[in-house]
């Protein structure tokens, strides 16, 4: 079974030119073909929270629809994070990761039915403390580690992390495999790897890399992370 994972955050649909474009949005979505999607900043952040990828565009323009979380009716995710998947994807179960935080920061999860497997998937945007990061990792980790029936699982997002190796990494010990795509922040030239894919040991990594096209340039603030991944028979 091969599966492309990508990773995006996609700064409320603001692009560079400073307009709020949410087709421009699906339209990069639609360049990475991607099965399963983490956003990030994907709601306002004040008010309603409600999405900035209105359901009826996303049902409309695109083969993706939001995983359900059920916590805002405006919103497709929780503090911005939000899972999207190709239709025939069926979700088995959902919900948000409680995350000590300072600031409005989150993560939300999802088991997946795939091809007849189970697969566990998490999308997160992570503070910019590094000690509260590392905290925020530890609690993601206890909860996907002990939350229903081990299968392979896929964490991913804009981690904040400087680091290459260091800092939060430190968390990731084997068998979690941390992949590093790329530079991916700030769009126009990118210097920082803030956006990452971490994958539990069954996975095999076929392709790992940034989507770097004219219109992710411009987009968002942020290029997109992709991985395309196999599991491979038993």
């Amino acid at each position: 079974m091969q599966l492309t994972f990508a990773s995006y955050n996609i700064h409320k649909a603001v692009g560079l030119d400073r307009r709020r474009d949410p087709e421009r949005i699906l339209a990069v979505l639609h360049e990475i073909d991607a099965d399963v999607v983490a956003l990030q900043e994907a709601d306002r952040r004040f008010g309603r929270r409600e999405t900035v990828l209105p359901r009826a565009m996303l049902d409309d323009l695109s083969h993706y629809r939001a995983v359900p979380l059920n916590h805002r009716p405006d919103s497709i995710g929780w503090h911005g994070n939000a899972l999207l998947v190709k239709r025939g994807i069926a979700v088995a179960e959902a919900g948000i990761v409680p995350l000590p935080t300072l600031e409005p920061r989150g993560a939300v999860r999802a088991d997946l039915l795939a091809h007849g497997a189970r697969l566990r998937v998490v999308g997160m945007h992570l503070d910019l403390s590094g000690l509260r990061r590392r905290q925020q990792l530890r609690a993601i980790l206890g909860e996907v580690t002990h939350c229903g029936p081990a299968c392979p699982m896929v964490l991913m997002g804009d981690f904040n992390e400087w680091a290459i190796h260091g800092g939060a990494w430190r968390e990731f010990l084997a068998p979690w495999r941390v992949l590093m795509p790329g530079r991916s922040f700030p769009a126009r030239r990118p210097v920082a790897q803030l956006d990452r894919i971490v994958i539990s040991e069954q996975w095999q990594v076929d392709a790992a890399g940034v989507h770097h096209s004219a219109l992710a340039a411009v987009a968002s603030d942020h290029l997109p992370v992709v991985a395309r991944l196999t599991l491979p028979k038993k």
